[in-house]
């Protein structure tokens, strides 16, 4: 029995009526975000660091984005203010990741 079939099994289990939810990234893009968002390299204490700014979405929206980021970077970082700072130099992936999100890209210094 492989996946599949236990997935369908799931699906047979569950009461008429009620399809499961699915939530994509695709489904999480872009709220009301008009103008494209800057991605920049910065200079934090000699180290390199990837500032993003121009965001307009809510505080916790903005952290939610900073989490994926976080992780698909495997970097530390911190959300505040309308901005998303990345430690490290992650300018081109940030860059994919967002542009796969939805969001609009303005590049500065690549």
């Amino acid at each position: 029995m492989d996946w599949r079939d236990k997935l369908g099994a799931m699906k047979a289990d569950l009461p008429e009526g009620e399809e499961p939810v699915v939530v994509s990234q695709e489904n999480k893009s872009k709220g009301k975000q008009k103008e494209p968002i800057r991605i920049e390299l910065d200079k934090r204490k000699g180290k390199p660091a990837t500032l993003l700014s121009e965001f307009q979405e809510s505080d916790d929206e903005l952290k939610e984005i900073a989490k994926l980021l976080k992780v698909k970077c495997s970097s530390g970082g911190s959300s505040r203010d309308g901005e998303i700072l990345i430690q490290g130099d992650f300018r081109k992936k940030i860059a994919e990741i967002l542009l796969d999100l939805g969001y609009k890209v303005k590049r500065i210094n690549f």
